[in-house]
C-alpha cells in the first residue's frame, strides 16, 4: 500500500471536525437515538478523526504532542470500531459537548489545503 501524504490525513481530521457540528446543529440526544443516519454519520466522522490522526502520528510522531488528548481520541475511534456493541449513544453524544470538541485536533501550522 502506498504511503499517503500527511497533509491528506490532516485534511481528513479537519474536515471531519467541521462536519460533526454541522450534522448535529439543532439536534438532541433523542434525535441521535431515533435517527440511525444521524448516529451513523456522527460516529463515522469520529472514526475518521481517530484513524487519520493515528496515521498522521505514524508518519510524523511530533503531531501527538500538538494534539490535545491524541491517545484518547484514537482510543475512542478504536472503541467505536472494535467495541461498537458497547458504545452508548450517550457516550457519543457527550463527545459533542464544546469542551470535548475543543480537545479534538487543532493542527498548528497546517491548513485544509
Amino acid at each position: 500500500m502506498r504511503q499517503r501524504d500527511i497533509r491528506k490525513y490532516v485534511y481528513d481530521v479537519a474536515q471531519a471536525c467541521d462536519l460533526i457540528p454541522q450534522f448535529t446543529k439543532g439536534k438532541s440526544l433523542e434525535n441521535c437515538r431515533s435517527d440511525p443516519l444521524l448516529r451513523s454519520a456522527v460516529e463515522r466522522q469520529f472514526e475518521i478523526v481517530g484513524e487519520a490522526l493515528r496515521q498522521a502520528i505514524k508518519l510524523q510522531p511530533s503531531i501527538a504532542q500538538r494534539v490535545t488528548d491524541a491517545a484518547r481520541i484514537i482510543a475512542f475511534r478504536n472503541r467505536l470500531i472494535h467495541g461498537y456493541a458497547f458504545v452508548s449513544d450517550e457516550v457519543v453524544w457527550a463527545s459533542l459537548k464544546p469542551a470535548c470538541l475543543r480537545s479534538f485536533p487543532k493542527f498548528a501550522g497546517f491548513s485544509k489545503r
